[in-house]
C-alpha cells in the first residue's frame, strides 16, 4: 500500500517550473582594490562560504535569485522553489523549514532554507528619514518580541544574549516585493567581482512593503541555557548589561536589558544618541558604565560586591574611580522629548521595568507584556 501511495504521489506531482534566465553581462564589475561585503572576513578567505551564483539551481529545486545579505559565517540569498513556486525561499538563520547539502570542493556545504523575511528593525530605522519608529509601530513590534522572549525563557529555558535591532526581522505580508526583487535583478544585474575564482555579489535590498508583517526574533547562534548561572562575556558591546560588564552571575534578565537599550535606539532618541554613540566608539565598559550612571544613578553597593570586575571601576564603598566623567543633568525623564503627560509617565515606567542595575529588579517578559503603556 505504501508503495502504491508513493507511486500516486510521484505521478500527480507537477513537473518543476523552468528556471529563469538571468543576464550574463551588463553588470558593474567591482574593482579588485575594493573590499566587497563578506570578502573582509577570515572565514571567506578560508573558503568556508558557499560561492553561490545568481541563476544557479541548488539540488534541482531552488534557483538563486539574488543576494539579500551577509554575515561573519554565511551569506543570505533569495531563491525560488521550482517545484512549488509559491513564496520564494532564502538561506538564513531563522526558523528552519528545510536543511539541504550542496556539493562544494569535493565535500558538502550545509544550507538552511526558510520562508523569506523582510529586513531588520535596524534597516527600517535607516530607511526612515527621522531614524525613529512611531509609537504604534514600536508597540506592535515589542509585543511580538516579548512574546518570543517569554516563550524562549519559560518554555525553552534559553537566554538569547544577542537581542539587537539587526536580529529583529519582519515577516513579508506584501508578496509583490518578492516579484519586484526578481525583476530588478533581471533588468539590472547586481555588481560583483571574482576573488580567487570565487564570485562575490553586492547585496540587494527589498522594496518597502505596503504592509508590515509580524516582528520575528532571529539569530540564536549565541543562545545559552538559562538555568545555569554564568559570568562570561556576552552580548553585543553596544547592548551589554551591567552584570556582564561587572562580571556578576547573569541569566534571563540580560535579554530584558537588551530590549530596553534597543528601544532607546528605535524610539528614545536622546538616550540612544548619548549612550549608543559612546559604546559604538569602542569606549565600552568604562564609558558605558559612566553613561548608565548618568541616567540611572549609582549602582547598588550589594551589586558591586558581587562583581568580579567592580574593583576596576569603583572603590570599596561604591565611589566611581575612573577618569571618564559621569554625565550630569540627564535622566530617562529628561531625555524623552517626544511624549508628554500621562503617556510619557507610562512610557518611562515601562523603560524602568527593563533598565535596572540589579537583574532581579527587572521585569520578566511576561510581566512586561501586561504593562499599561504597551497595552494603552
Amino acid at each position: 500500500m505504501a508503495n502504491i501511495m508513493r507511486w500516486v504521489t510521484k505521478a500527480l506531482r507537477k513537473p518543476p517550473f523552468p528556471p529563469l534566465i538571468f543576464p550574463t553581462g551588463g553588470y558593474q564589475t567591482v574593482p579588485p582594490s575594493e573590499v566587497l561585503e563578506e570578502e573582509r572576513f577570515e572565514q571567506f578567505k578560508q573558503g568556508q562560504y558557499y560561492p553561490a551564483n545568481i541563476g544557479e539551481v541548488l539540488t534541482s529545486k531552488y534557483q538563486v535569485i539574488g543576494k539579500l545579505g551577509f554575515g561573519t559565517i554565511s551569506t543570505v540569498w533569495l531563491a525560488r522553489d521550482l517545484e512549488e513556486l509559491m513564496a520564494p525561499s532564502s538561506c538564513s538563520y531563522k526558523e528552519s523549514t528545510e536543511y539541504l547539502h550542496t556539493p562544494l570542493f569535493g565535500g558538502n556545504h550545509s544550507c538552511l532554507v526558510q520562508i523569506p523575511m523582510w529586513e531588520s528593525f535596524r534597516d527600517l530605522l535607516y530607511r526612515n528619514p527621522y531614524h525613529r519608529f512611531t509609537e504604534d509601530l514600536l508597540k506592535s513590534g515589542l509585543m511580538q518580541i516579548l512574546l518570543a522572549l517569554d516563550y524562549l525563557h519559560t518554555e525553552c529555558k534559553l537566554v538569547h544574549t544577542d537581542i539587537k535591532s539587526d536580529n529583529i526581522l519582519l515577516e513579508i505580508e506584501d508578496q509583490f516585493i518578492l516579484e519586484s526583487f526578481t525583476q530588478a535583478e533581471l533588468k539590472s544585474p547586481s555588481p560583483r567581482k571574482i576573488v580567487n575564482d570565487l564570485p562575490i555579489y553586492n547585496s540587494r535590498c527589498f522594496d518597502l512593503p505596503k504592509v508590515f508583517g509580524r516582528a520575528i526574533l532571529s539569530d540564536f547562534g549565541s543562545a545559552v541555557k538559562g538555568d545555569e548561572k554564568r559570568n562570561h562575556d556576552a552580548q553585543p558591546n553596544v547592548y551589554r548589561s551591567p552584570e556582564v560588564m561587572l562580571k556578576t552571575d547573569w541569566s534571563y534578565p540580560v535579554d530584558i536589558w537588551n530590549v530596553g537599550v534597543m528601544v532607546c535606539s528605535a524610539y528614545h532618541s536622546s538616550l540612544s544618541s548619548s549612550v549608543l554613540t559612546l559604546w559604538d566608539d569602542r569606549v565600552f565598559d568604562t564609558g558605558a558604565l559612566a553613561e548608565v550612571m548618568g541616567f540611572l544613578g549609582p549602582p547598588p553597593l550589594d551589586m558591586l560586591q558581587r562583581g568580579k570586575r567592580s574593583h576596576e571601576f569603583f572603590t570599596s564603598d561604591g565611589k566611581w574611580k575612573q577618569d571618564i566623567e559621569i554625565p550630569a543633568g540627564v535622566s530617562l525623564e529628561l531625555s524623552e522629548e517626544f511624549l508628554d503627560g500621562k503617556n510619557k509617565e507610562m512610557f518611562i515606567a515601562f523603560m524602568r521595568g527593563m533598565l535596572q542595575w540589579r537583574p532581579e529588579d527587572r521585569k520578566t517578559a511576561k510581566e512586561l507584556l501586561q504593562d499599561p503603556w504597551l497595552n494603552d
